[in-house]
């Protein structure tokens, strides 16, 4: 039998529960627990997309280095779900421990060998204290993360804290749920001395970081941004955008005085209209956005070519989940670039940005509507599952009171009065973006006709051949214009010159971060580039020019940002090795080292060979 793992401030604990048995606050509160001790956590919630019954996971990642993504294995396995037994015991790694029920015995077959047993009669206990059934189930989630407070070493004020911070204004519920963490504590202070090789020691690495999910920081960032309007419908996973919007609408949006709201959030029939709601109030002058995924790109796709040829500016979060068709609801990916990059039929193209964490998520957020209003076009913030419905500890978000924003090209009443030329397709500076004016900007001047059929440079319908090719050639230069305005890849240098580099975007970024570490320690160097923006900078081109061999991981089956580069940056695909995964899960750093250096290995190897 392999040693007992043995591990101090790193190591991975994995929760495996049935959805709806009420495990997830329990579960955080151990993550937050491992927090409060000082010690950065990263926590993944693989959950079904079903109310309850079916299998859920959640992950805490406890790295003293500060790696937050996921590693890959599991050091100490917390099984309740009978159904999914064989496949969570299968995945602890060699030497790992495994806490479960054991009030009734299990026979031997059910465990492996090469794995520590740790068990608390969680059933045993709850049945002996509580009489109601509901506070059974509930209570034993608690037990067990008293447990493992004894079997960690966390003290018991560092868990009771926590306790009474996430019952904070419920407090009839703190005392309850203190008296069941203890049951489990002491059970295991008496009954499991020493029966766990993994610690958690007192540190300070947190720092000043919060811990939010994307969606949460992204929907403060609309409000930041200057959104008044949200017009969508839910969807997994972006309904808890539009949910923090008015969350935060309700606490900043609301005249102190006159208490009324100065917002407008409305739940459509369906994405169609919430995209048309949306189109309707960027027209009128307001910051708007919706918030959806896959499916409801998809059925928007008509109204995101009215916005891009009618040129009205909105903004669009794509959560972005597992797909096609239905997919996998609560599972992410990123495999709707190609969708939003050219939605709509026709010759379109549409700018994205692409924030790592949701501390970009907040600031991208608030971009969006300065990029919407000064590009005059549909922006998509293209977030995922993984950022935005899981808690990351990030840099707190900052924002500068100084901020103005950038409201674009926008004709006065005073220079409409002064007979200033307005054409609102006209180039007048080169940039390829007219001059808009807003409804009731002047009581006669002013005013143009806002359809999605064909039009002159003055708004005025036309079929006329030329005038189409010369208004498709402007809408062109927009884009090359948006170029200099998206934020910019962020490129890292090898310690050493090397002829590879490696192009990622996204959440990918966490787990990138961390594989190249561990590459370098093999011996393998690469340049990398953190794309943020669509269109694509020079600096793409130049860096896939400066390398040989460029690795490009993303989570899809398609390689589509790899596609997107080949097709935009007219770059031979034969300069590109994918790296991909689509498994519904978050990419790990175990996945990216262990593919990079596989295909490093064969590419010197050849090398040699020739």
């Amino acid at each position: 039998m392999p040693q007992p793992i043995v591990s101090t401030n790193d190591f991975v604990v994995k929760f495996a529960n049935v959805n709806g048995s009420g495990s997830a606050s329990a579960n955080e509160l151990f993550a937050k627990c491992v927090l409060r001790k000082g010690v950065p956590v990263g926590t993944r919630n693989i959950f079904p997309s079903n109310i309850q019954g079916l299998p859920t996971w959640y992950e805490v990642r406890v790295s003293a280095a500060g790696w937050l993504g996921r590693r890959g294995g599991v050091d100490l396995m917390v099984a309740m779900n009978p159904q999914t037994w064989d496949k969570d015991v299968a995945s602890i790694d060699p030497g790992g421990y495994l806490l479960y029920d054991s009030t009734k015995p299990l026979p031997p077959s059910k465990f492996r060998e090469d794995v520590n047993v740790i068990g608390v009669p969680l059933t045993e206990i709850c049945n002996r204290t509580y009489s109601d059934a509901r506070q059974r189930q509930l209570f034993k989630n608690i037990l067990y993360v008293g447990a493992l407070a004894s079997l960690l070493g966390i003290e018991p004020e560092v868990v009771e804290g926590a306790i009474a911070a996430q019952f904070r204004g419920k407090d009839k519920l703190i005392a309850p749920n203190v008296q069941a963490f203890r049951l489990g504590f002491d059970y295991a202070e008496v009954h499991l001395n020493g029966a766990c090789g993994l610690k958690v020691e007192s540190a300070d690495a947190v720092g000043n970081r919060i811990f939010i999910a994307g969606n949460d920081a992204a929907a403060l960032g609309c409000v930041y941004g200057g959104a008044t309007v949200a017009a969508w419908y839910p969807i997994t996973p972006s309904t808890s955008l539009a949910e923090a919007f008015q969350k935060h609408c309700n606490k900043l949006r609301v005249d102190s005085e006159t208490k009324q709201n100065k917002f407008a959030i409305v739940q459509a029939e369906d994405e169609i209209a919430g995209i048309g709601m949306v189109i309707g109030a960027g027209w009128n002058g307001v910051r708007a956005f919706t918030a959806t995924s896959g499916p409801g790109i998809s059925l928007m796709q008509e109204f995101f070519g009215l916005a891009y040829y009618a040129e009205i500016p909105v903004v669009i979060f794509d959560i972005q989940r597992g797909s096609p068709s239905t997919g996998m609801p609560t599972r992410t990916q990123q495999s709707d670039l190609l969708l939003c990059a050219y939605a709509s039929h026709g010759d379109t193209k549409h700018v994205m940005i692409f924030p790592e964490d949701p501390t970009e998520a907040f600031e991208f957020a608030a971009l969006a509507f300065d990029l919407a209003e000064r590009l005059q076009t549909p922006i998509f913030v293209m977030l995922d599952l993984d950022i935005g419905m899981n808690d990351w500890l990030c840099a707190p978000l900052a924002w500068d009171d100084a901020h103005r924003y950038d409201r674009g090209k926008i004709m006065t009443a005073e220079e409409l009065e002064a007979g200033k030329v307005f054409g609102r397709y006209l180039d007048v500076d080169g940039d390829a973006i007219g001059y808009r004016t807003l409804p009731a900007t002047h009581p006669t001047k002013g005013a143009y006709f806002t359809r999605g059929s064909s039009h002159d440079r003055f708004a005025k319908y036309s079929e006329d051949g030329a005038v189409y090719v010369d208004n498709m050639q402007r809408l062109l230069r927009k884009f090359e214009t948006a170029k200099a305005l998206v934020p910019k890849p962020v490129r890292r240098q090898a310690k050493q010159p090397t002829r590879f580099g490696a192009i990622y975007y996204g959440s990918t970024a966490i787990a990138m971060e961390e594989a190249l570490v561990a590459l370098d320690a093999e011996g393998f160097h690469l340049d990398t580039l953190r794309v943020r923006g669509f269109p694509f900078s020079e600096d793409v081109a130049a860096f896939v020019d400066a390398h040989d061999q460029v690795f490009v991981v993303e989570q899809n089956r398609d390689a589509q940002l790899q596609k997107l580069l080949v097709n935009e940056c007219a770059i031979d695909p034969a300069r590109f090795i994918s790296i991909l995964h689509y498994d519904g899960t978050p990419i790990t750093a175990r996945f990216i080292t262990g593919a990079i250096a596989e295909r490093m290995t064969l590419a010197t190897r050849r090398q040699a060979a020739e």
